[in-house]
């Protein structure tokens, strides 16, 4: 009775560590795909200070893979700059962040699985400002063991929570900025900067931390010129001049969809009568089509009881809208 005891409590304590998002293709997820229409823009500058390959070892030169401007534009076009043990990248935009229903932003990397869903994930803390001098972190968690040194192994992304880099090339992991709403310093409606700091991932000497004192543990040593995390874009979902597509279509008087937001089992569909006969479709983030049916009326109920809380996308023939479910 007691061995049984022990190995329930076992899986409890492992269960309740891996309480996170899981990887992209997995119910919940909250991996956000390069090529969702969800970004309204993207990283327009980009600086770079570059972090040794082995922090403990300072005439291992410095990570030299890419340049600022790879960190530029949308993901998957212009490679990766990578930064180094500790390095820092400093992101600007065309136009200011701004914190809207759900995420406002995602960080991409180029992580890469070593046995679905483990993956080489290689992380950064983020940061955000809005006068480009004061900063201030998102509430970071590695819930990944610190007691053995993680070489070139893979993570489980659901032991992982607002680190950068938790999600394998082609998804972003997102970050919304309502947890930093009551930040003194800050304003979550006018965000001039993101800065990015890579996780020394050594549970030795030069170990950093998470929110909670745990040692973040990541690949280590990665001496070679790509050490470090090695970013990708930066994609934005709401920002500051830009009328987002469900403004545009709302007042167009084309499609609009209520409630939005949305805690309900369903929400009611109103279109033109010349979008009748159309398909109406709904996608998540990571572009995975959950619903797909014809319209027969002006307005009618969508199902919504089966999805997760989050973003989706919502297309009648060539109109697309945003809808959230709290």
């Amino acid at each position: 009775m007691k061995t049984v005891f022990l190995l329930l409590m076992s899986f409890v304590a492992i269960y309740a560590k891996a309480q996170f998002a899981p990887a992209p293709g997995y119910t919940g997820t909250t991996a956000i795909s390069k090529d969702t229409s969800l970004f309204v823009e993207w990283a327009t500058g980009c600086t770079v200070q570059r972090g040794y390959m082995d922090i403990a070892v300072p005439d291992s030169g410095y990570a030299s893979v890419g340049n600022e401007t790879s960190a530029i534009g949308a993901a998957g076009q212009a490679g990766v700059v990578s930064l180094g043990d500790s390095g820092i990248a400093m992101l600007t935009f065309a136009h200011n962040i701004y914190n809207g229903p759900g995420y406002d932003f995602a960080v991409f990397e180029n992580g890469f699985y070593t046995g679905a869903p483990s993956a080489f994930l290689e992380l950064a803390f983020v940061e955000v400002s809005s006068n480009g001098v004061d900063f201030f972190r998102f509430p970071a968690t590695s819930n990944v063991q610190d007691t053995t040194q993680m070489a070139m192994a893979g993570s489980d992304c659901q032991l992982i929570n607002n680190l950068a880099g938790k999600y394998v090339f082609g998804f972003g992991t997102p970050f919304d900025l309502e947890e930093l709403k009551d930040e003194v310093g800050l304003d979550v409606m006018n965000i001039t900067h993101v800065r990015l700091i890579d996780v020394v991932g050594t549970i030795g000497a030069h170990a950093t931390y998470d929110q909670h004192g745990n040692k973040v543990n990541d690949p280590y040593p990665t001496l070679f010129p790509s050490g470090g995390f090695d970013l990708d874009a930066v994609g934005v979902i709401y920002a500051l001049g830009i009328t987002s597509v469900e403004e545009l279509i709302v007042t167009d008087g084309q499609v609009a969809i209520y409630p939005n937001p949305s805690a309900g089992n369903a929400v009611h569909v109103k279109v033109t009568d010349g979008l009748i006969g159309q398909q109406v479709s709904v996608c998540d983030v990571t572009g995975k089509k959950l619903v797909r049916q014809t319209v027969f009326t002006s307005d009618f109920a969508l199902s919504t009881s089966n999805f997760s809380k989050g973003l989706y996308f919502v297309t009648v023939g060539n109109q697309t809208t945003k809808l959230l479910i709290e």
